[in-house]
C-alpha cells in the first residue's frame, strides 16, 4: 500500500501533549471498522466513529502530485506543500501560525508522485474553530513571497547538504535508469535550478488545477457521528472546484536488464536490483508480497539476510518491497558491502532469488512469514488516528475494499508455496537492472 502522508511541520501546542499521547490508542483491531458516507454537499468519505478519547482526525488526498510538475519547474508540488500553514486567507504566515495555536490544530502536507495529500489532527471540542481555520489553508492559502522565499531556502539547504550524500547521488541516478524520460524520473524535491524559477503565480495555478472534489479521498477517525463528519467534509472540500486540470501522466515503462556502475569513494559499495512488480489488484499480488516479505523483509531470517549476512558476513542486511506507483510496479532488492565482496554479494543474491523460483519456498517459514503479515498489519496500519486516516485514503486510492482488513487476512492465509514459487518464476526470469555505486564500480560487475 502506497504511503502518502510524509511530514507533519505544526505540532499541538505543549498543553495538550499529554491528550495527543492518548490519541495514539488504538481500539482493539475488531473495532476498527471502516464504513462510507457521503456529505450532504455529495462528497464520499470513510470513517470511523470513535470516542475512546476526544479527539478528531482527518486524511485525505488529491490525485496530482510531483509528476504534474512542469518539466522546467520540478519541486512545484514540494514547495506547496511546505506553505499551507504559512498564511491563508486574511492571516499572514505570523497570524495563521498564532490561530493554529489556539485552536489546538495539527496538520502536515505532503506530495509524492501521484498524489498531495494533507491531514489534520484537532481536539473535538474545538473541532469547529480547527475546522474553519483548515478550510482556510485548503481553500485560499496565501502564498505569500515572504514566505515562498523562506521555504524555498530550506530546500534548497537540503539539496546543497544532500550534495555531500553519495546515497542521493546514487538514488537520482537509479530513477533515471528505470524511468528514462518519465516523470517518475525527476527528483521530486525539485534541483537548484529549477526551485528559482517557481512563482507565486505558479502555486496558486497548480492549487487550482489539482484541489478539486472530483479526485479528492477522505478518511476521517474520532469523536464524531457521521452527520458531524458530512459537516464537516462540507465545510472544507465544498467550496473547491468540481473537476481538476490534469496533464496525462503516461505509463512508465520500466528499464530492466541495465547494467549501471558508479565509481565514488565510499567506505562500502551499494548494490541495488529492480525487478518487474505486481500492482495490487492483480491475483499473484498477495503471494507476491509474501515472497518479497521472506526473501528482503524486516526480519533477520529473511532469506537474503540468512544468505548475504549471516552465513556469509557480507553485509550488515538486505531490505526490498514492491514499489506501487499509479504508473509503474518494480519489486527492489537493496544492501551495502565491502567493495571487494560487492561480486560475491551480488551472485549470492541472485542465486537466492533463482533458488526460489526453481524450488519454492520453505513450508515453515512460508507459515511463519503469513502469521507475521497478518499480525504486523494492524500494530502498522491501525496504530494511530493518523494512521488509521491514512489507511483508509490509501485504499480509496488504490480501489481496495471497505472491509479490505478482513479480505487482506483470509488472502495471505490462503496463499500457497506453489503460488509463490509461480510469481518467483514470473518474476525472477526477468533480467533485472542493477546499480552499483562504489571505488571502482564498472558496469561488468554489474552484469555478472
Amino acid at each position: 500500500m502506497i504511503a502518502i502522508f510524509k511530514n507533519t511541520r505544526r505540532a499541538l501546542p505543549a498543553l495538550v501533549a499529554p491528550l495527543l499521547a492518548l490519541a495514539l490508542a488504538v481500539p482493539a483491531q475488531a473495532e476498527v471498522a471502516f464504513k462510507s458516507i457521503t456529505s450532504p454537499g455529495g462528497i464520499e468519505a470513510w470513517m470511523v466513529e470513535d470516542y475512546t478519547v476526544p479527539i478528531v482526525t482527518i486524511g485525505f488526498a488529491f490525485e496530482g502530485g510531483a509528476a504534474q510538475d512542469p518539466t522546467d519547474k520540478v519541486g512545484l508540488a514540494t514547495l506547496m506543500s511546505s506553505l499551507f500553514d504559512e498564511g491563508a486567507g486574511n492571516l499572514d504566515s505570523d497570524a495563521f501560525q498564532i490561530k493554529l495555536d489556539e485552536a489546538g490544530l495539527e496538520m502536515g502536507f505532503s506530495a509524492n508522485f501521484d498524489y498531495f495529500a494533507g491531514f489534520a489532527r484537532m481536539l473535538a471540542d474545538q473541532k469547529d474553530d480547527a475546522t474553519d481555520l483548515l478550510a482556510l489553508a485548503v481553500n485560499e492559502p496565501r502564498f505569500d513571497q515572504t514566505a515562498i522565499d523562506r521555504m524555498r531556502d530550506q530546500i534548497l539547504a537540503g539539496l546543497a547538504a544532500r550534495k555531500q550524500d553519495p546515497g542521493y547521488a546514487a538514488g537520482r541516478l537509479w530513477n533515471e535508469t528505470l524511468f528514462g524520460n518519465h516523470p517518475y524520473a525527476r527528483p521530486i524535491e525539485g534541483t537548484e535550478a529549477s526551485l528559482p524559477t517557481i512563482t507565486a503565480d505558479d502555486l496558486r495555478q497548480f492549487h487550482k488545477d489539482i484541489f478539486a472534489r472530483k479526485t479528492l479521498k477522505v478518511g476521517i477517525v474520532g469523536a464524531l457521528d457521521e452527520e458531524a463528519a458530512g459537516k464537516m467534509i462540507d465545510a472544507i472540500f465544498s467550496k473547491l472546484p468540481a473537476e481538476p486540470k490534469l496533464a496525462q501522466v503516461p505509463p512508465a515503462p520500466l528499464s530492466f536488464g541495465q547494467e549501471v556502475a558508479v565509481d565514488y569513494p565510499l567506505p562500502q559499495t551499494s548494490i541495488n536490483l529492480a525487478y518487474p512488480g505486481v500492482v495490487e489488484t492483480d491475483p499473484d499480488y498477495f503471494p507476491a508480497f509474501i515472497m518479497t516479505e521472506m526473501l528482503a523483509g524486516s526480519s533477520l531470517l529473511s532469506e537474503l539476510n540468512v544468505e548475504v549476512r549471516e552465513k556469509r558476513g557480507l553485509s550488515y542486511g538486505v531490505s526490498g518491497g514492491l514499489v506501487n506507483l499509479s504508473e509503474a510496479q518494480a519489486l527492489t532488492i537493496g544492501t551495502s558491502t565491502r567493495p571487494d565482496q560487492a561480486n560475491e554479494a551480488i551472485e549470492v543474491m541472485r542465486t537466492t532469488l533463482a533458488k526460489m523460483a526453481a524450488d519454492g519456498p520453505d513450508p515453515a517459514a512460508l507459515e511463519r512469514t503469513k502469521r507475521y503479515l497478518v499480525g504486523a498489519y494492524p500494530i502498522n496500519q491501525l496504530r494511530s488516528s493518523v494512521a488509521i486516516a491514512t489507511t483508509m485514503v490509501s485504499q480509496q486510492i488504490e480501489g481496495l475494499p471497505l472491509d479490505y482488513v478482513v479480505e487482506r487476512q483470509q488472502s495471505i492465509e490462503a496463499v500457497t508455496a506453489e503460488q509463490v514459487q509461480a510469481v518467483a518464476k514470473r518474476i525472477f526470469e526477468a533480467e533485472p537492472s542493477v546499480l552499483i555505486v562504489g571505488p571502482g564500480a564498472k558496469e561488468e560487475d554489474a552484469a555478472k
